[in-house]
């Protein structure tokens, strides 16, 4: 199960994504409430925890945004403003479910699990976007090729999710390396240009091309 928390707040974001993470699932972080929308519509997350207090864009009006925009994944907000009238905004304005903070882990990850459930996108050992003979299993992330596991560092791994979401289109160098290096600023965006290198290696015996487009960044294409 892939998670998109957005939360500016440092250590809840790392004390959520540590706790999803050791129970299986994959966290991407933002922090901003103006790159949220563009994170969301590139990572495609089975369900999203949002705070609402973000700088950029508060985050209500980050899914009405992403409403919207068509986004239908399952939104459970996490924020301080507890009252009534601020859970009815926020279920108004598109939200699936609602805790206030401090809250359960437990109880969020069952929440987390429910609506994901309810929603039909990440039923367990479901095969999600092919290419090649390639696949992604949504409930591990792991990719597979000839019904093995392909053997990909982490980063690596992010690269050819989010490639194998659009197969055939070009994906902006700027996304991909939201995704491949979240809530990273200190590292450099060529560094996204090294894990392509070293992925294009790993998948070349697959009849799939990483193909580097200049100016707007990499798609996926079959080997002619």
């Amino acid at each position: 199960m892939k998670l998109l928390l957005i939360e500016d707040n440092a250590t809840m974001q790392t004390t959520l994504r540590r706790s999803f993470e050791r129970r299986g699932m994959q966290v991407l972080g933002c922090e901003d409430g103006a790159r949220a929308l563009a994170l969301w519509q590139a990572s495609l997350p089975d369900a999203v925890l949002l705070d609402l207090s973000l700088p950029g864009v508060d985050g209500l009006d980050v899914l009405s945004q992403a409403r919207a925009a068509g986004l239908t994944t399952p939104v459970i907000v996490l924020t301080a403003r507890g009252t009534v009238g601020d859970r009815i905004l926020g279920l108004n304005s598109g939200a699936d479910d609602y805790m206030p903070k401090p809250f359960d882990l437990d109880e969020l990850e069952a929440r987390v699990r429910a609506l994901v459930r309810r929603s039909g996108q990440a039923d367990p050992g479901a095969r999600a976007p092919a290419w090649c003979g390639m696949h992604v299993e949504r409930d591990s992330g792991a990719v597979y090729f000839g019904g093995q596991p392909m053997e990909l560092a982490p980063r690596e791994l992010a690269l050819l999710q989010a490639l194998l979401g659009k197969p055939g289109h070009a994906i902006a160098k700027e996304r991909l390396f939201e995704l491949v290096f979240p809530g990273e600023s200190q590292v450099q965006p060529e560094a996204i240009e090294v894990v392509a290198y070293r992925l294009r290696k790993k998948i070349a015996h697959t009849g799939a091309q990483l193909v580097t487009l200049r100016g707007l960044g990499y798609l996926l294409k079959a080997s002619t």
